[in-house]
């Protein structure tokens, strides 16, 4: 049977309390046994000081002289309490009996040197007997004495303990599971806010949280955990449905470009020059809407943090005699100089892969809007450990500074110029900073270039 979570709570907590309640009866139980015999052992011990008081020995031969203490009702009658007195000499012939063991014997052991307690049964009655050895001057056991106690009040209160234990256990039992029950539905009503709230979230409501508990607790932890994975959750859908949009966005003009120049090929019969010329048209479209999508994945990538960086000692200067060696050719294509101002013995600690791909499209943005036959500069200042990149381009008007490293941002001036581009370039190389902890920022000046820096 599977029980409600609640009930398996009090179900523990009560075999805890249970077990722990029993150990206690117990415990309980034993001290009164034991303090019960320990008080009849006593007592008769001190009854045996009381006899051998009136014990006489001559030749080897056991007298007993009657004395006030031996005609007391526990020594005559057999009523509450009795006591039973018996003398043996050394060959167990009886030589002195209290009168209210009349013609009845006490158990005896002959062979006996030393004081032993025992539990034994006179006329069907339980009691409690101690054997006493009896000895001369030269310590010679010469006889014996027996005494015996009932354990009739001892027993009694024995078995009133027991049957008090035994009613008070189970109604604890059932009082503890009650308690606990009570405890734990009061202790898990923050847990059925948490789930009557969760139920009510769906893809309408995402921005719904969870109620924090006034205690922190491991339910506040819970809570908490949850709410993180909803902001977790909340940010993928709201990523998908940026990237959805930006897709829809930016194929819908390429698309329709595509689209109006077929239209336009089948309305008549054209030159095959005509045709061809087309096609380009088409293909550079293609090729434009193959572009946006690569770099929309890269980006999702990066924001979903499923790109980790692999951080690794780097030479700076040879990993930028290396950088600029691949890009030569398209260099040489804007007849565009690379000025490398970076100490020799300079060592990273970065992705040098993220770091090419950062770098990367900070050049294939300056060679895009930058004028054939410009300058680049690439520097580290080991003070404050920055990497700048600077080009003597157009520049950037201030007022388009705080959104530059936005998605499928691009100024006016780009785009009268009709410069081919995603605008996707500087978010993709500000995502790759943020996953290596490297700060990039940028400053420029209309028409005096701009510098890219990236702190360390």
């Amino acid at each position: 049977m599977i029980l409600k979570f609640k009930n398996r709570i009090a179900y523990f907590n009560t075999i805890a309390a249970s077990s722990s309640t029993l150990v206690v009866f117990v415990a309980v139980y034993l001290v009164v046994y034991f303090t019960a015999y320990k008080h009849l052992d006593d007592d008769i011990r001190k009854e045996k000081v009381d006899v051998f008081k009136n014990i006489e020995i001559e030749d080897d031969l056991v007298f007993m002289h009657k004395s006030p203490e031996l005609n007391e009702k526990e020594h005559d009658r057999i009523e509450v309490n009795p006591t039973f007195l018996q003398i043996t000499n050394k060959s167990g012939a009886l030589v002195f009996q209290s009168a209210n063991m009349k013609t009845a014997r006490l158990e005896l052991n002959p062979s006996l040197e030393k004081d032993f307690f025992f539990d034994t049964q006179f006329n069907n009655e339980h009691i409690r007997q101690g054997q006493f050895p009896i000895l001369n001057e030269f310590g010679e056991v010469i006889g014996h004495l027996s005494i015996g106690v009932s354990q009739v009040e001892s027993a009694l209160v024995l078995e009133n303990l027991r049957f008090t234990l035994l009613i008070t256990f189970p109604l604890l039992t059932l009082i503890f599971y009650g308690a606990s029950s009570f405890a734990a539905e009061r202790g898990i009503a923050p847990i059925h806010k948490l789930i009557e709230t969760a139920n009510k979230i769906d893809d309408h409501s995402i921005k719904t949280r969870l109620p924090l508990p006034p205690h922190r607790d491991e339910i506040y932890k819970l809570a908490t955990t949850i709410n993180e994975l909803l902001n977790r959750i909340e940010s993928s859908l709201n990523r998908e449905k940026q990237i959805t949009a930006d897709i829809s966005h930016e194929l819908r003009t390429p698309l329709a470009g595509i689209r109006g120049t077929l239209e336009v090929l089948l309305r008549k019969q054209r030159e095959p020059e005509q045709y061809e010329q087309k096609m380009e048209q088409v293909l550079m479209e293609t090729d434009r809407m193959n572009r946006i999508l690569e770099q929309l994945l890269q980006l999702s990538r990066l924001e979903s943090g499923s790109i980790l960086p692999n951080k690794e000692p780097v030479d700076l200067k040879q990993f930028m005699f290396n950088f600029i060696e691949k890009w030569q050719p398209l260099l040489e294509e804007k007849r565009t100089a690379v000025d490398l101002n970076i100490p020799a013995g300079t060592i990273l600690i970065t992705d040098g892969g993220l770091l090419e791909l950062i770098v990367g499209n900070l050049l294939s943005n300056a060679l895009k809007y930058g004028s054939t036959g410009g300058r680049i500069e690439l520097s580290w200042n080991a003070v404050s450990k920055t990497l700048t990149f600077a080009d003597d381009g157009p520049g950037i008007a201030p007022e388009y500074l705080p959104y530059i490293f936005d998605r499928f941002y691009r100024t006016d001036a780009s785009r009268n110029a009709k410069i081919p581009g995603t605008g996707l370039g500087l978010s993709i190389a500000k995502k790759l900073a943020d996953v290596q902890g490297i700060h990039l920022q940028v400053e420029c000046e209309t028409g005096r270039g701009t510098r890219f820096l990236m702190g360390f």
